[in-house]
C-alpha cells in the first residue's frame, strides 16, 4: 500500500511541475492555455490585434488569457506574471517598451514557457523563442516610395520642403519604420531636392514617445510655428503612423494654411478608422495596411507548431537580433492603402465596412 501511495504521490508531483512549467495539462479544463499581452486599448489596431487573435485561439480550442496594460510598463509585468502563475503554456506578448520585461520573461524562461514576441521585439533577454510581425524595414520602404513617386522626386525639378515624424524610441519597430523610409529619401536630401525645413532629420530628433497623438501634434507646431508662417509651402509630412500622422494633421489644420498652400503629402500606418476618413477627405495621403487578421492568423499557426512539438514557420534568420542573439522571425508582407485601393484593400476584405468610414 506504502508503495502505490508512493507512486500516486510521484505522478500527483509530475501534474503540478508540469503546470508550472508550460506543460500539457495548461488549465483545469485540459486546454492548452496560451497568455496574449497587449501593450493598450488606446490604439485602434492593438484592440484589433487582441481580439482577433483571441478568436482564432479559441477556435484552435485553446483556453485564452488576453489582457491589456494601459501602457503602464509595470502593469504589463504583473499581467505577465499572472499568466504564468496561471499555467500559460505559450506566451505571445506586444511589448510597451521592448527592454521592460526582464523580470517577467526571466520567469517564463524558469518555467520553460515559450515566449512570441508579437510586432514589437522583445529586447535583451534570451527567453524570447520566436517573433512574429510585418516586415518593418518594408514599412518605411513603402512610405518613402510612394513619397518619391507622388512628387515624381526622380524627375522634378523641386525642391519640396519635408519634415519627418517617427515613432517611440522604446519600441525597435520604430526605429526600422524610420530608416526604411529614410533608405529611399536620402538621396533626395542630399541632392538639395527635399529639404527638411526644421533642420530635424535624426532619429533621436523625430521620435514620438508612446507613439502619442498629442506628443506629435505638440512638436508639429512648434515645428510649423517656427518655420510655415511666413508662408513657406510645407510639401511633405513622413509619419511613421497614424496616431502620430492624426496630431501632424491637426496641428496643420489648426496652424498652417491649408485652404490656400493646399494639404502636404501626408504618410501614416495601420489604417485606423480616424485615418482613413482623413485620407477620403484629402488630409492623410496614405496608409501602411497590416492586416492584423493575417498575423494573427500566423501566431496561432506558431503556436500550434509550438504546443505540438512540430518545427514552427519562420522567414527570417538573420535581420532581427534582440541583442541575445537573433530571433527567429516570422514577417507578414505590409501594402498601401490609398484613395484609389482602399475599398479593395478594407471593405470588400471585409476589414471595415461602409458604416466604419461614415
Amino acid at each position: 500500500m506504502k508503495k502505490i501511495i508512493s507512486v500516486l504521490l510521484s505522478v500527483a508531483l509530475v501534474a503540478t511541475l508540469l503546470v508550472g512549467c508550460g506543460g500539457s495539462t495548461g488549465s483545469a479544463s485540459g486546454a492548452k492555455k496560451v497568455g496574449v499581452s497587449m501593450p493598450t486599448k488606446d490604439l485602434q489596431r492593438w484592440n484589433q490585434d487582441g481580439a482577433n487573435m483571441e478568436a482564432e485561439l479559441k477556435a484552435a480550442g485553446y483556453e485564452v488569457d488576453l489582457q491589456y496594460a494601459s501602457n503602464d510598463v509595470q502593469t504589463q509585468v504583473s499581467q505577465v506574471e499572472n499568466m504564468i502563475n496561471s499555467g500559460c503554456n505559450v506566451l505571445v506578448i506586444a511589448a510597451i517598451e521592448g527592454s521592460s520585461l526582464g523580470e517577467a520573461l526571466d520567469m517564463a524562461k524558469a518555467a520553460g514557457i515559450p515566449v512570441i514576441a508579437y510586432d514589437r521585439l522583445l529586447m535583451n533577454s534570451d527567453a524570447v523563442s520566436y517573433y512574429a510581425t510585418f516586415d518593418n524595414y518594408m514599412v518605411g520602404t513603402k512610405q518613402g516610395e510612394y513619397i518619391e513617386q507622388t512628387l515624381d522626386l526622380a524627375n522634378a525639378a523641386g525642391p519640396f520642403n519635408m519634415e519627418i515624424t517617427a515613432g517611440d524610441p522604446g519600441d525597435n519597430n520604430a526605429g526600422f519604420f524610420y530608416q526604411g523610409a529614410i533608405d529611399v529619401l536620402q538621396k533626395y536630401i542630399d541632392e538639395g531636392k527635399l529639404i527638411v525645413v526644421s533642420g530635424q532629420t535624426k532619429f533621436e530628433e523625430v521620435a514620438t514617445p508612446a507613439w502619442a497623438t498629442e506628443t506629435a501634434q505638440s512638436r508639429a507646431e512648434n515645428i510649423i510655428a517656427n518655420n510655415y508662417v511666413d508662408g513657406t509651402k510645407l510639401d511633405v509630412w513622413l509619419c511613421s503612423n497614424d496616431s502620430t500622422s492624426m496630431g501632424v494633421q491637426n496641428a496643420l489644420e489648426a496652424n498652417y494654411d491649408v485652404a490656400g498652400l493646399g494639404w502636404p503629402v501626408i504618410t501614416g500606418q495601420d489604417c485606423d478608422k480616424a485615418n482613413v476618413k482623413n485620407m477620403l477627405a484629402g488630409k492623410q495621403s496614405m496608409s501602411i495596411f497590416k492586416d492584423t487578421r493575417t498575423l494573427a492568423s500566423q501566431v496561432v499557426k506558431m503556436t500550434g507548431q509550438i504546443l505540438s512539438g512540430e518545427t514552427v514557420d519562420v522567414n527570417d534568420t538573420e535581420t532581427y537580433d534582440n541583442g541575445t542573439g537573433v530571433i527567429p522571425s516570422y514577417l507578414c508582407e505590409p501594402v498601401f492603402a490609398d484613395v484609389n485601393n482602399y475599398k479593395e484593400l478594407l471593405l470588400d476584405s471585409g476589414y471595415y465596412t461602409e458604416a466604419d468610414l461614415q
